[in-house]
């Protein structure tokens, strides 16, 4: 079986179903996008393990991260294995030394795992032919642009006026509303501050 290694693309709310999200996933070496959707939860996980924000108390990828560890399991990689009726599975693949093994789960838990432990993201040709949308170099131009739009604006800030309340106020109390935005879980507001953070680092 031929695997196909993929990479995050992005992450951004469903325009067809309220309260979840799509997480896009791009084929590393070539032009094809497997979009994924995904619930709130496993959004907000992926979210917050991407932006290296650690929350106060451990969500339930970090907790089964720990317990792995404690048990000397690790894992190598994420296989998002099969598509049936529409209803993406994937697999978690793992090792404890003498022997691998795999667990079943949803490709958003699955990958959400994936990221804490660092391990590349794959799936299989007949997954990209059957779910897989092919960017013409028009839309690849189109999407770089958005990306750059993207990577110049503070994460999901909704106003300019936000970022620039922001940007007035002191480290002392940015690191204070940090503390404050992880102990509400209010991870948006968190990794903006963080943001503004490391600009003035």
């Amino acid at each position: 079986m031929d695997k196909i290694q993929l990479e995050i693309l992005g992450l951004s709310s469903s325009q067809s179903q309220t309260g979840s999200f799509a997480l896009v996933l791009g084929e590393k070496e070539g032009n094809r996008r497997l979009p994924i959707i995904i619930g709130m939860f496993e959004a907000q996980s992926i979210a917050i393990q991407i932006e290296k924000i650690n929350p106060n108390r451990p969500l339930t990828h970090d907790l089964f991260k720990t317990f792995a560890e404690e048990m000397d399991v690790r894992v190598t990689e994420i296989l998002i294995s099969d598509l049936k009726e529409g209803v993406f599975y994937s697999k978690i693949v793992c090792t404890n030394g003498t022997r691998e093994f795999e667990l079943d789960a949803r490709p958003s838990d699955a990958i959400a795992i994936g990221l804490r432990f660092g391990v590349p993201i794959y799936t299989v040709e007949s997954v990209l032919s059957e779910a897989g949308i092919i960017l013409s170099d028009l839309e690849e131009e189109e999407e770089e642009s958005d990306e750059m739009a993207v990577k110049n604006t503070s994460t999901s800030t909704s106003s300019s006026g936000a970022k620039e309340s922001l940007s007035q106020t002191s480290v002392d109390e940015l690191n204070k509303m940090l503390n404050e935005a992880l102990e509400k879980e209010d991870y948006e507001k968190a990794a903006k501050i963080r943001d503004e953070l490391n600009k003035r680092n």
